[in-house]
This record gives structure tokens, C-alpha cells and sequence, in this order.
């Protein structure tokens, strides 16, 4: 065989393998909404984000420290997004409750397994409600709310505030301690 070939399923067996591995690691995660790993920066509090028609509004922003988007911490919010009335109103999102938003399409295996996880943890915690939400039939929402994969979990607080945000499956401990931080005590 090649040497160049031989190189070259080399690279491609490494970087895959590094691929699936950062995967394994960041699916599922939720993370403070807004946060890509660095600090969010906005003008003036009450700015509406340029680019945005669903009328996604910016509360504020907090730097983000390191080691914030570990899996099942619950940290500061980076960014507080108030969504507007009208967009959560087509989304079926009731105002003043903590609500977990799924995004989801029809053939996701994944899913399935966020609306079980999620279905018992709006069992066990009666105060919050679960909002599933096929993204294909919602494509100005999704684009909106910059949802690029399914599925994709967003916490809103009672206000309307996406607090966090998770792609892939979270479990259900970290998904329960993210929504006590939300709870009235």
C-alpha cells in the first residue's frame, strides 16, 4: 500500500475519533444560555439583538469563568434572554411557568430520549412543564432562538428568560438541579 495512503486513513481515523470524542463530552450538556465559552457582550441592558424578528430581547450579561459549562453544575447566567410574549405564545410556552422547550423532528432517535427524561422530571417536579415543539414546522422560531440541531433543550424561567440551554440528552439529576435553581423554595 501507499505510504501517502496510509498517512492519510491516519489523519482521517485520529481526527474522527477526536470528533466522536468531543461529541461524547459536550452532548447533553446544559450550559448558561448564551454561552459558547467566553463573554457575551451587549451594548445597553434592554437592547433588542441585531438580526433577530422574533423580537429575542438581552436582559443583561455576566462574564463567563472558567469551568462554568461543566456537566450538572448550575453557575451564574451568562446571558438572559427574554423571549418575546408572542413567540412563546406560538410555541405553546404559557406565561409565568418554568417551562423545558424541546426542539425535535420526527425521524430523532435522541428525541425520544429527551421527551422521556423530561416527561418524568415534569412528573416529579409538578411546577414545571414540558413543551415539545417539531422544529420543522417552526423554521422562523428555530432560527430565532439559533437552534441548529435536534434535540435541543431550552430552560425558560417563569419570566420568559431562556436560563439554559442544552443539545444531545442531559440526565435527568442535572436536568432536575438546573429547574431547583428556577423553584420557588
Amino acid at each position: 500500500m501507499d505510504p501517502v495512503g496510509i498517512v492519510a486513513v491516519g489523519v482521517v481515523v485520529v481526527a474522527g475519533a477526536g470528533l466522536g470524542l468531543w461529541r461524547r463530552r459536550t452532548d447533553g450538556r446544559l450550559r448558561p444560555a448564551g454561552a459558547a465559552g467566553q463573554t457575551s457582550q451587549c451594548s445597553s441592558v434592554g437592547a433588542v439583538r441585531r438580526g433577530s424578528s422574533a423580537g429575542v430581547v438581552v436582559q443583561g450579561t455576566v462574564p463567563v469563568g472558567p469551568g462554568s459549562e461543566q456537566t450538572g453544575v448550575v453557575s451564574d447566567v451568562v446571558e438572559s434572554e427574554r423571549l418575546d410574549p408572542v413567540l412563546l405564545e406560538r410555541l405553546g410556552v404559557e406565561p409565568g411557568r418554568v417551562t423545558m422547550l424541546q426542539f425535535s423532528s420526527a425521524f430523532c432517535a435522541p428525541c425520544r430520549a429527551v421527551r422521556r427524561v423530561s416527561a418524568e422530571v415534569a412528573v416529579l417536579l409538578p411546577e414545571v412543564r414540558h413543551v415539545e415543539v417539531d422544529a420543522e414546522s417552526h423554521l422562523d422560531e428555530v432560527r430565532a432562538l439559533n437552534i441548529w440541531r435536534t434535540p435541543t433543550l431550552l430552560i425558560l424561567d417563569a419570566g420568559g428568560r431562556v436560563t439554559r440551554r442544552a443539545t444531545g440528552v442531559p440526565t435527568k439529576p442535572h436536568l432536575i438541579a438546573a429547574l431547583a435553581e428556577l423553584l420557588p423554595a
